[in-house]
């Protein structure tokens, strides 16, 4: 059975910084893209970043391009979401998945995972 487990959320000033991170289990994680998706309230999901299998391919959603990292261990079987220069607009529950195809290149569409974590909220105030 996937599960997947978030932590690292709280409350941060604008500029600030988080790490995010993913503790996976139940399936082979060196096998699969990983994503971070975030949720404001009001709003749809929307996709952040994804990693490849093998970690040398990321994807990025522009509105975080140059300020947030994702990155994978799969000796821990840990995905992470290093987050710099936090912005208000950044505020969301932050969710990690797990792509539903093994040695895909990385999906960004909320459709193409399907494994999720119960999500951490993360609020930076201005």
């Amino acid at each position: 059975q996937v599960q997947l487990a978030e932590s690292g959320g709280g409350l941060v000033q604008a500029g600030g910084s988080l790490r995010l991170s993913c503790a996976a289990s139940g399936y082979i994680f060196s096998h699969y893209t990983m994503g971070w998706f975030r949720q404001a309230p009001g709003k749809e999901r929307e996709f952040v970043a994804a990693v490849k299998w093998a970690a040398a391919n990321t994807q990025y959603a522009d509105s975080v391009k140059g300020r947030f990292a994702i990155s994978r261990d799969n000796d821990r079987n840990t995905v992470y979401l290093q987050m710099h220069s936090l912005k208000p607009e950044d505020t969301a529950v932050y969710y990690c998945a797990r792509d539903s195809r093994p040695f895909r290149v990385p999906a960004t569409k909320t459709y193409e995972f399907d494994s999720w974590g119960q999500g951490t909220q993360v609020t930076v105030s201005s």
